[in-house]
């Protein structure tokens, strides 16, 4: 395990000092665009800059619209709503996920339903949701969105699982909070479903400190969605009128900023993430009992935390506890969603994947090493 450390330490070329798990890096024109926000007073939800991030983004992933919102979560509540989810509904997610995704099913006044992870994706399995369905036919009619999320960066089986929801009309809905910058054969992640949420926070892959990001396949929905998360105002030049029940959840034109400065280094901070990565691969090709979690097959990965699985619980907290008390971070997965206190009476599948990925798991220091 000291050979762990060692490697980080040089990986990061960090020889004594602490190393975090994903900080975020600004060595563009961040400080230019933020003072620009602040010398035309363009601070708030409207300004050039939230215009300019939502086309990047758009433009990046291949979505035929992309609006930015205040974080993923609300991004995720807006977009189960916008698809039909509401009071009493069920929707079908995973118990591997961070609480953001069972709380967006949660605020919108539905159930969420947590099924099992594929070993080698994390993600939701096809085949639990199959089961599912065949398990639970007099359920399927309250079943209003499928909410299959993308671990890691890395690409569940989302082809496969749009076309098991299909045979039911389930409307799919990806978090894709981890992924921007991933693509599975050649398509971004978030934008198989009807609708997908990226997310960036201080520690994703790029940040606007707090924000995130909805993506619609289909222009014309992703202009109601914008409508809807803007609080459904009608375009005039001074009448305030809204035609809608919606939300305010427009993102900040000082954050917006911050994004587009990042967005303008993605490529590199992509390219040194996956040499992260690949470092990695190649150092635990040659540790017994700690595999690696790469990319599954078709997957070009952002690689956003990466992370190893060790032989059983007991080894992964004592890597846990030496590593942090040697100033390397590293974290477990999630609690599951179903061991939660608030989650813990609603349906499940038995999770076993699931409970055996959240034992063994270890994220490592994984952000990008560019320099000012």
């Amino acid at each position: 395990m000291d050979a762990i450390i060692r490697f980080i330490r040089q990986l990061y070329d960090e020889p004594e000092g602490f190393i975090p798990l994903h900080a975020p890096v600004f060595t563009g024109r961040e400080k230019e665009y933020l003072a620009r926000c602040i010398d035309t007073t363009f601070v708030s939800s409207v300004g050039e800059y939230v215009t300019r991030f939502e086309e990047m983004t758009r433009d990046f992933t291949g979505a035929a619209r992309a609006v930015a919102v205040v974080n993923g979560t609300c991004g995720l509540t807006a977009a189960l709503s916008l698809v039909g989810v509401g009071h009493g509904d069920l929707v079908l997610s995973q118990a591997l996920t961070f609480v953001a995704t069972a709380n967006a099913i949660s605020n919108t006044g539905a159930t969420p339903i947590f099924l099992d992870s594929d070993p080698d994706t994390l993600g939701m399995s096809p085949d639990a949701l199959r089961a599912w369905f065949a398990a639970n036919p007099e359920k399927i009619a309250r079943v209003k969105a499928c909410v299959p999320v993308h671990i890691l960066g890395h690409a569940c089986r989302i082809r496969e699982i749009c076309a098991v929801c299909d045979e039911h009309a389930i409307p799919v809905v990806e978090d894709a909070a981890e992924g921007l910058g991933s693509f599975l054969n050649g398509q971004h992640l978030g934008t198989f479903g009807r609708l997908g949420v990226l997310s960036y926070n201080g520690n994703k892959t790029i940040t606007t400190g707090g924000g995130g990001m909805i993506l619609a396949g289909d222009e014309d929905f992703g202009n109601l969605v914008k409508h809807r998360t803007a609080t459904a105002k009608v375009p005039h030049r001074w009448e305030f009128r809204h035609d809608a029940v919606a939300w305010n959840y427009r993102m900040p034109n000082i954050n917006a900023a911050l994004g587009c400065a990042q967005m303008e280094k993605l490529d590199e901070i992509l390219a040194d993430k996956r040499v992260v990565a690949a470092a990695y691969r190649d150092f635990f090709a040659d540790v017994d009992g700690v595999d690696f979690v790469d990319a599954p097959p078709g997957c070009l990965s952002n690689f956003w935390l990466n992370t190893v699985l060790f032989r059983d619980r007991e080894a992964r907290d004592a890597f846990l506890a030496l590593s942090n008390d040697a100033g390397v971070m590293t974290r477990p997965l999630w609690a599951l969603m179903a061991d939660l206190p608030m989650y813990a009476d609603n349906d499940n599948d038995g999770l076993k994947n699931a409970r055996e990925l959240s034992a063994r798991a270890v994220n490592l220091p994984s952000g990008p090493r560019l320099k000012a």
